[in-house]
């Protein structure tokens, strides 16, 4: 693998980063790459690995899922190599994002993930986030792990209902 290549690998994901309020998860910014052809699944994991290694981004995983956000140390990097990244993938990154910022929020904005806490029971925590500041965040102690699921896999069709209903029935007088 040529170094320059994945160079510009790295600040293709480094761009995808800046360019978003919220973070992205490894599928979504897989999704964008591969659907361009830029490179392979293996070449992108790699350029990922060596960017949290060199702390230009942080990973959550939460679930089966792992989020990415663009560091500080990132975004300066990005600022003195950007001009690295050509105009047409530039203008691809942007396009993208604009079509997709809806849908790449909502998918990364609203989590759910459960934990034995102890012999015989779960806690979940379900989570809707909007610009890093949890709108809300709830646990719930549920007797079993099939509970726990199900609730998690509820969580984003019924998230904004159950926000609705806690904020109508707390601020009733």
């Amino acid at each position: 693998m040529e170094s320059d290549a994945l160079t510009l690998y790295k600040l293709i994901i480094l761009f995808l980063l800046d360019k978003v309020d919220f973070p992205l998860t490894n599928a979504q910014i897989s999704n964008f790459i591969l659907e361009k052809d830029y490179t392979n699944y293996f070449n992108m994991q790699q350029s990922i690995a060596e960017l949290i290694e060199a702390e230009f981004v942080t990973i959550e995983t939460i679930r089966n899922s792992s989020y990415y956000r663009i560091t500080e140390s990132g975004r300066e990097t990005l600022s003195f190599f950007d001009s690295m990244i050509s105009s047409p993938i530039q203008e691809d990154i942007i396009k993208y994002l604009k079509e997709n910022q809806y849908s790449l929020r909502d998918e990364v904005s609203t989590l759910s993930e459960y934990f034995e806490a102890k012999k015989g029971e779960y806690t979940v925590r379900l989570r809707v986030i909007e610009k890093e500041d949890s709108i809300i965040d709830l646990s719930l102690s549920v007797p079993t792990k099939e509970d726990a699921l199900k609730i998690c896999n509820n969580w984003r069709s019924n998230s904004q209902n159950v926000y609705a209903s806690v904020l109508t029935n707390l601020l009733k007088e």
